[in-house]
């Protein structure tokens, strides 16, 4: 037996050095078309934050940030939020379809494979012999009537030269990537939500108790002057005017009211659940501890905000969409094939002799589409670009969060010792001043005074302390809510 040469001959070798040639070119375009339409992002990444002194990792935000407020009644509704919420669930939701999405998407880059079968039984007409003389039967003799089996495998698959697939992938799976960090956006916003409803609870119910304290001491007041009536040593006017005081504190009342009970329904909501079958115990805002927290650096942001990180998926998905469309110029390649048995007796079709293929190779060049491809290019070009600007201000905007939120900590925190010490000079005052009333020694406009200015005080120190909150809040989420440990990254020089 005559052994067979299995190495080319360089005639064969240079006629097929073209094609190969052209094959390798091909797969080194579809591997360049991705990275020819990546972008600048070009956002100026500054060394430090303008009101962040000393260390700026000393106290980072850890993952359960709002156990820094000491308050088992909030971790308990941060808990329910993140299983209860609807938002969350939603956002869950959008990660599933993007999967799925991807995973269609992802389809295009393998064979299709479909088993078909069919029977099939037919009667012609017995009428059509020629002569029209009526006699039945078909042309030569045979049957009217047949029977026809059919069992094909089909397969086709398109041959992704130019990396069109690929890239609606690669589309696909970023975009899955953005709905992963978007749930994330999602749970941060709901967590931070619960956080503002709970602490304006707690606000309420001390607003509230400073309104009744107030009630109780303008009434008490009262008493002293209606005293003072009968005595002789005051008159009807001083009545009216502390019984219009006492009446201007009864009324502060139900506002406040109003406030705590649509606060307690927004919580109820924020975790889940119907405002009739939800209860909060809620407290005192002076129970709470206040955490510190330090801002890190700002190249930190880029890895820590999920809303960065959204808006970089997006971008990237972006920037594939436009390797997609500028593929879908050039030639489309696919193969097809179609192999099975076809028989007109079911006992025979798998019979040697019923077996049939098909083979087939096509290539399909866009020529005219009337500016529709042209018009996909520029399409995915613009949305790229609205996404990288968007970047931009996603990333300018979250480092300008920072430091408003870093101010506001700071101003409110020296806001609440000031107005702190306001309350207690004014306290001061008024005791003073309720002592010489009793003793006949002062009038009663000093008085109204220091009620006046010791109830504006003391309200006001409540929201002052609410605002402080809010603000480390605030701050919280300007971070991108907790960080994980940075054991696995290079420590920083101080």
């Amino acid at each position: 037996m005559r052994q067979r040469n299995l190495h080319p001959s360089p005639l064969a070798a240079r006629r097929f050095a073209p094609l190969v040639g052209a094959l390798c070119l091909m797969h080194g375009l579809s591997a360049c078309m991705l990275a020819s339409d990546k972008v600048e992002l070009g956002v100026p990444i500054i060394g430090s934050y303008q009101l962040a002194h000393g260390n700026p990792d000393a106290a980072l935000p850890k993952l359960d940030w709002w156990r820094g407020f000491h308050s088992a009644e909030l971790t308990m509704l941060m808990e329910q939020a993140q299983i209860g919420n609807f938002d969350i669930a939603a956002a869950v939701a959008r990660i599933m379809q993007a999967d799925a999405q991807a995973r269609i998407t992802g389809a295009a880059l393998l064979p299709t494979v479909d088993l078909d079968g069919s029977a099939q039984h037919s009667r012609s007409s017995t009428n059509t012999g020629s002569g029209g003389s009526g006699v039945s039967g078909a042309s030569g003799g045979g049957s009217p009537e047949r029977n026809l089996f059919t069992t094909t495998l089909n397969a086709s698959y398109e041959i992704d030269f130019w990396g069109k697939n690929r890239a609606a992938l690669l589309a696909a799976e970023q975009t899955a990537v953005a709905s992963r960090y978007d749930r994330e956006v999602v749970a941060l916003t709901t967590l931070v939500s619960v956080a503002n409803a709970y602490f304006q609870i707690l606000a309420s119910q001390d607003r509230l108790r400073i309104a009744r304290d107030n009630v109780a001491a303008a009434t008490r007041i009262l008493d002293l002057v209606r005293q003072r009536l009968d005595a002789g040593t005051a008159s009807s006017l001083d009545v009216a005017q502390q019984e219009s005081l006492v009446a201007t504190q009864r009324a502060a009342v139900p506002p406040l009211e109003i406030t705590l009970r649509q606060n307690i329904a927004t919580l109820a909501v924020l975790v889940g659940q119907t405002p009739e079958a939800f209860t909060v115990r809620g407290g005192s805002m002076r129970r709470l501890a206040i955490p510190r927290v330090t801002p890190g650096i700002p190249s930190d942001l880029l890895r820590r905000r999920p809303d960065f990180r959204e808006a970089e998926a997006q971008l990237a998905a972006a920037t594939a969409n436009i390797a997609n469309a500028r593929a879908q110029f050039f030639p489309s390649i696919s193969l097809t094939s179609a192999s099975g048995f076809q028989s007109a007796a079911l006992r025979t079709l798998f019979a040697s002799g019923s077996w049939q293929y098909a083979l087939a190779a096509n290539l399909a060049q866009p020529i005219f589409h009337g500016g529709q491809l042209v018009g996909q290019l520029e399409q995915t070009r613009g949305r790229q670009d609205e996404l990288l600007q968007t970047y931009r201000r996603v990333v300018i905007n979250g480092f300008a969060d920072v430091e408003r939120a870093l101010v506001d900590v700071q101003q409110q925190s020296l806001r609440e010792r000031l107005q702190t010490e306001a309350v207690r000079t004014s306290r001061q005052a008024f005791e003073i001043s309720e002592t010489r009333l009793r003793e006949g020694t002062i009038d009663l406009i000093t008085v109204i005074n220091t009620q006046q200015t010791l109830f504006q005080a003391d309200d006001t120190l409540a929201q002052v302390r609410l605002a402080r909150l809010l603000a480390v809040v605030s701050l919280f989420q300007a971070l991108g809510g907790g960080w994980p440990p940075l054991d696995g990254d290079k420590p920083r020089d101080s």
